[in-house]
């Protein structure tokens, strides 16, 4: 069945037999052996149609919603006559009555709406007003000094023993296994990247012994513990910009970053004190979208990159090289012969491919078993709660049972050291280790610390406002000016003792919070599945990184676990990251026949080639920032991120309209399901 409206009513010469121009067609398709009557399905649409406010609610309808409360306004005006005995006068006369009466109340409804047209407006105004006091604002500005952090804290602290009660749920520790991975995988990567560009200064021991810290203080103490802290690409380009820096003026790189750290907390306190976080309202969908998109590429190019860096030094060879023994003997080889076996592995590509692939597709295939019809319903959860452990623990094992062919491993610290204790100790002195430290450095510092504020707010309030999206149903709120006071000022303090700042990382928080999202587990044909709730706590926050912090005890352990499945884990997390954003979809809708578009709004009210040009501006927005991300300009990347605001607020509307802009910022894209009810909604939304 389809009900059509043309744009403009047409002669349909070869059906009709009268010359009546048509506006409306009814499209009934069936099979010819059937137990039902077509035609009289067709006269009940034209009794439809010959009522005067369902033709009108049809001339109107936006949506098939709109029709469907149509014909339920119809039936709540029809008389149904079941069989009976009545008949003639008798039976008319009833009938008359009772339509009377249902024609009188008709009439009043409208009535009655007429007079309250003209206060509906500022009854709706004074509606919303209280339904905004109701959900308690985050952003809103209370006028006071600190008066958002005093808000933040009153709405969040008194909630703290719920957060410990709701961690009492196997999904908690799933979530745990599964992030503890998420976050030291990115731990000991940017680790060992910060090394080689700091010429040892901080690596992975202090980045690891960060993330801990930080972490746990920040889920004991944060308003929104769902969030994971650690570090990230646009915090490294500084680093390494700075060190640069330094280098040439001669100056101590640990020392610049005391005084970066101090200004950054004057900085923070500014802000706070101001309740600057209110910003965060012009941050629209547009930008977020761009962020988050960003982000999850990031994660998936240096998955596939770091593979291609293992191809690179372990080509495919048909034969071992001839002066290499064949199961990499260390003890029995002279050093050059055991460098020469470490890179010329011929076998270890080709494992390393398949424990990031086993990692990946295990995953998923984890994930749709959970929605399977195999096993009971517990059991299927159990396992798909704790797919990516499975997965980890499956493919660990068989890197150690292929004993001849090498694979990296991880390459996690012995002790609780610096990364190089000849160079500095724990503690950095404000005035530089010979007291040589300039003193027009000390005020200069505040400019480094201008561009570390920006990525650090841009970061963590884009992560917030993702995390804390309608549709993901979190009830205990969050605290954009307790979370930003939180971690700019641990990671000022972090300067002091030589550690590196952190910031909200983005695809690790929303993977965190899909780990811990419950689903609706009874899902009708064509029904979206729906969630239930989000075990919102602080337990796995607090675990995750009391972990990190002891994965330099558990080292020996961990040493086993070859890189490649960590690569594995951040192509999951990129791929299910990018699904339920926005942009993504409306991306793949570019390669789909429009016929096949899904009934979101931004497909029902906007055009399809304008939705396709709007979603072509925020690719050419990507493009833009990951060319800086990976130029000399890349200091400029918070900067350029910060204009596509303005872009979004000024720019754009004098190419869209306004509805097509409401549409095409509308949160109408399904939630990031992760684990849950994608696939079976995927499989069973049909039009009912």
């Amino acid at each position: 069945m389809a009900f059509v409206r043309l744009n403009e009513a047409v002669f349909l010469e070869s059906v009709l037999e009268v010359p009546i121009p048509v506006r409306f067609i009814f499209v009934l398709l069936g099979p010819s052996q059937a137990n039902m009557d077509y035609h009289e399905i067709g006269r009940s649409i034209s009794t439809l149609m010959s009522d005067k406010h369902f033709h009108e609610a049809a001339y109107m309808a936006d949506d098939r919603q709109d029709l469907l409360n149509a014909i339920n306004e119809f039936l709540d005006c029809s008389i149904v006559i079941p069989p009976s005995e009545v008949e003639g006068k008798d039976l008319l006369k009833s009938i008359a009555t009772f339509q009377k009466l249902l024609l009188r109340k008709r009439k009043e409804r409208e009535q009655k709406s007429m007079k309250e047209g003209d206060v509906q407006e500022a009854k709706g105004q004074i509606s919303m007003e209280e339904e905004e006091e109701a959900e308690d604002d985050p952003l809103k500005r209370t006028g006071i000094f600190f008066g958002g952090l005093v808000r933040d804290i009153k709405r969040r602290y008194p909630k703290y023993l719920s957060d410990i009660r709701d961690a009492l749920h196997s999904q908690c520790l799933a979530a745990v296994l599964f992030i503890y991975f998420a976050a030291l995988s990115p731990a000991i990567t940017f680790g060992g990247l910060l090394g080689e560009k700091t010429e040892g200064l901080m690596g992975v021991s202090e980045l690891i012994i960060s993330t801990s810290v930080l972490g746990i203080l920040f889920s004991l103490l944060g308003a929104q513990p769902l969030l994971v802290i650690g570090f990230s690409g646009p915090l490294l380009v500084f680093e390494e910009a700075f060190y640069k820096f330094c280098q040439t003026q001669d100056i101590e790189y640990l020392t610049g970053r005391v005084w970066i750290g101090l200004w950054l907390i004057v900085f923070i306190f500014i802000i706070v004190a101001a309740e600057g976080s209110f910003l965060v309202r012009y941050i629209s969908p547009f930008t977020q979208e761009i962020f988050a998109f960003l982000i999850s590429l990031i994660f998936i190019y240096e998955t596939f990159y770091k593979l291609y860096k293992v191809f690179a030094e372990h080509p495919l060879l048909k034969f071992y090289p001839p002066n290499v023994q064949s199961g990499l003997n260390a003890s029995m080889l002279s050093a050059d012969a055991m460098s020469l076996g470490i890179r010329m592995q011929p076998n270890t590509a080709l494992l390393s491919l398949i424990l990031m692939l086993g990692t990946f597709f295990i995953a998923f295939f984890m994930r749709k078993f959970k929605n399977s019809r195999f096993l009971g319903g517990k059991a299927r959860r159990i396992i798909g709660d704790f797919g990516i452990p499975i997965s980890i623990l499956v493919m660990v094992l068989v890197d150690y049972t292929i004993t001849d062919t090498y694979t990296q491993k991880l390459n996690v610290p012995s002790g609780l050291s610096v990364t190089s204790p000849h160079k500095r100790g724990w503690f950095i002195h404000p005035m530089g280790s010979n007291g040589t430290f300039p003193l027009w450095m000390m005020f200069a510092s505040a400019i480094p610390a201008l561009l570390v504020f920006i990525l650090i707010f841009m970061e963590t309030q884009i992560t917030t406002l993702i995390v804390s999206k309608k549709e993901r149903k979190l009830l205990k709120g969050s605290g954009f000016h307790l979370d930003l006071l939180l971690i700019g000022t641990m990671g000022g303090l972090c300067a002091l003792f030589g550690l590196p700042w952190l910031t909200a990382a983005t695809v690790r928080s929303v993977t965190h919070v899909n780990a811990l999202t419950v689903m609706s587990k009874a899902i009708a044909p064509g029904e979206k599945p729906k969630i239930e709730e989000v075990k919102e706590q602080r337990v796995t926050g607090v675990l995750i990184a009391a972990l990190v912090g002891l994965s330099i005890v558990m080292g020996n352990m961990l040493r086993q676990i070859p890189l490649a499945v960590l690569f594995g884990i951040f192509l999951y997390m990129g791929v299910t990251s990018l699904t339920g954003i926005q942009l993504y979809e409306r991306l793949l809708l570019i390669f789909m026949p429009s016929k096949h578009h899904p009934d979101h709004i931004y497909v029902v009210k906007v055009k399809t080639w304008r939705m396709n040009l709007f979603t072509c501006i925020q690719l050419a927005c990507i493009v833009l920032l990951w060319v800086v991300k990976s130029t000399v300009a890349s200091l400029a990347f918070p900067f350029v991120l910060i204009m596509t605001v303005p872009l979004r607020r000024f720019v754009l509307p004098r190419f869209f309209h306004d509805r097509e802009l409401k549409a095409l910022d509308s949160e109408d894209a399904e939630p990031n399901f992760d684990e849950d009810g994608r696939d079976e909604y995927n499989e069973l939304h049909m039009p009912v």
